[in-house]
């Protein structure tokens, strides 16, 4: 489990190709190793990855090509939101995060709004459902606050739906959100209640 906030950003600085996936190798001196082992998670942009291998300043991690189909960003160099994961007893100042990326977005906007930063993103109708205003989702790993979501018309009968996110300064400065650009695809997670939610709704129904 994770809460979303970021506590390092590191970079993928090496890709090997596997035979069910790709290797990355991980610089992320900032994100502190020495209390991690083999074996232990850690969300790369959102996504729960397993520690196959680790040194002072690096780690490695296998991601399968289940995850590379459903994910964005994990198959090239660059740079990464990192976090390990809660312990218990650990404070949870975003919300909770599986690690388990439900889908991608596209970026419509990041543009400048005084001292803060407006953020739109556009998904498709399967994630519609659990995006709420006011409600939380995770972006590339970091827990975000949805102020606005919107469903529209998208040609040939398809829908789509966008939210809209205000960043503040702080969440630009220590995040990789800051080099998003329009056209980005991006790592999504709903909040993970609205899915009990929707389930429990679903069999009083039945």
């Amino acid at each position: 489990m994770f809460s979303g906030i970021v506590q390092a950003v590191g970079a993928i600085e090496r890709v090997e190709e596997l035979g069910f996936g790709r290797r990355l190798t991980l610089h992320a001196p900032a994100l502190g190793l020495d209390d991690v082992q083999v074996g232990d998670s850690i969300a790369v942009n959102g996504a729960c990855m397993t520690v196959t291998g680790k040194t002072a300043t690096r780690f490695t991690v296998d991601v399968s090509a289940e995850s590379l189909s459903k994910t964005a960003g994990l198959d090239r160099r660059g740079e990464v939101n990192l976090e390990k994961s809660l312990r218990l007893g650990d404070r949870i100042d975003g919300h909770l995060v599986a690690g388990h990326v439900d889908g991608t977005g596209t970026v419509i906007a990041m543009e400048s709004r005084g001292e803060s930063w407006l953020l739109i993103v556009e998904t498709g109708p399967e994630l519609a459902r659990y995006l709420a205003y006011k409600g939380s989702i995770t972006v590339q790993g970091v827990s975000l606050t949805v102020n606005h979501v919107e469903d529209v018309a998208a040609g040939e009968g398809r829908r789509v739906c966008r939210f809209w996110i205000n960043l503040i300064p702080h969440t630009v400065a220590v995040t990789t959100l800051s080099a998003l650009r329009p056209g980005d695809r991006v790592n999504l997670e709903v909040d993970m209640l609205a899915r009990y939610v929707e389930r429990m709704l679903a069999l009083r129904g039945r």
